[in-house]
């Protein structure tokens, strides 16, 4: 328990003014109008493995809980359940990448950064072998507390050589980022969005398609730069509609890898004299924020910078939707600070 919830504890109980439709910890990230596709990672993944022999998938005790599931179904004598040991999985996936195989292996964010990094380090990035790790509950995107909210996972891998790092948006970033995960020839470190997934971006670009290293305007506009990462690229789209009303134009700039950057297109639209956001479903620490601060600084170009992204804190447990308008990741959040800072 945190020094804040603990301070709450005590403090007198009022009822609450809105019932929050929803287990009180898992929600779903779906917003409200969009259309959502179901496990887009299992699916995409058992598709490309009836094509591909090299691909085989391991879990640790979560297939069910990272879609894998589904590819092992469709693929028993290629999936390995290796169990709830996280250095296991990855030193397995290691030897399987060194025989020729392409291994997805699978697990929540939390445990392959806390307690496989050094095993990720030492078997996998060091060697450059192409191993595919795609982890869940990324972020604030369960309730469950600091022992499974990956808050800093992207801060602990943005510094490991050879390792490249996806923050996918919607079903659309998940899908396609598969076929470009097997054919990069390194190891990859996916944030995965799992089960109903909205699907985002092709409501605003139908012709998108996902490309590792590449950024891509997903919406233009003249009055501020958002620049965003995985779930929060759909709330920034949201609050853009929002703010749209009250003649504010908003550009969103959609950042799916978050390593290796594409620093020449974020640096050619932070030139355009904008207040420029960065959005991250993730820490200000280590993360896309300052990963986008340090590019603009080398460059020599400065302009309006704020950051929306998780504090440097544990966070709370309990329901999604509180969660995200506590920690400023809810549409209306994220449009009251732009509007704030306008």
């Amino acid at each position: 328990m945190t020094h804040a919830a603990r301070a709450r504890k005590y403090e007198p109980r009022q009822a609450p003014t809105e019932r929050v439709a929803t287990s009180a910890m898992i929600a779903s990230l779906a917003a409200e109008g969009y259309d959502t596709v179901s496990a887009p990672f299992g699916h995409a993944l058992a598709e490309a493995a009836r094509h591909d022999d090299r691909i085989v998938g391991l879990s640790a005790d979560l297939a069910k809980y990272t879609d894998l599931h589904v590819f092992a179904q469709a693929h028993p004598d290629r999936f390995h359940q290796m169990g709830m040991a996280e250095q296991l999985l990855m030193s397995a996936a290691a030897g399987m990448a060194h025989e020729g195989f392409v291994p997805f292996a699978t697990t929540y964010a939390v445990f392959a950064a806390r307690r496989a990094y050094d095993f990720i380090c030492m078997a996998i990035a060091e060697e450059n072998l192409p191993v595919k790790m795609v982890c869940g509950l990324p972020g604030l995107t369960t309730g469950y507390g600091p022992s499974h909210q990956a808050f800093e996972d992207l801060a602990i891998f943005r510094g490991l050589p050879n390792l490249t790092i996806i923050d996918p948006a919607d079903a659309a970033d998940v899908a396609q980022m598969v076929p470009a995960m097997i054919e990069h020839p390194g190891p990859v470190y996916a944030r995965l969005l799992r089960g109903k997934v909205a699907n985002v971006i092709p409501r605003y670009k139908p012709d998108y398609r996902f490309e590792i290293g590449r950024a891509q305007m997903i919406r233009e506009g003249r009055d501020v730069l958002v620049v965003s990462a995985g779930i929060m690229t759909m709330r920034a789209l949201d609050a853009a509609e929002a703010l749209a009303a009250d003649g504010i134009d908003v550009a969103v700039l959609h950042c799916p890898t978050i390593k290796p950057l594409d620093t020449d297109t974020i640096l050619a639209e932070a030139g355009k004299g904008r207040l420029l956001v960065t959005a991250e479903n993730h820490s200000v620490i280590g993360g896309l924020g300052e990963a986008v601060a340090a590019t603009l600084m080398r460059a020599g170009i400065t302009p309006a910078f704020r950051q929306i992204g998780l504090p440097d804190e544990f966070l709370e447990a309990g329901a999604l939707p509180s969660l995200h308008d506590m920690y400023g990741l809810s549409t209306k959040a994220v449009g009251d600070r732009i509007r704030g800072w306008l």
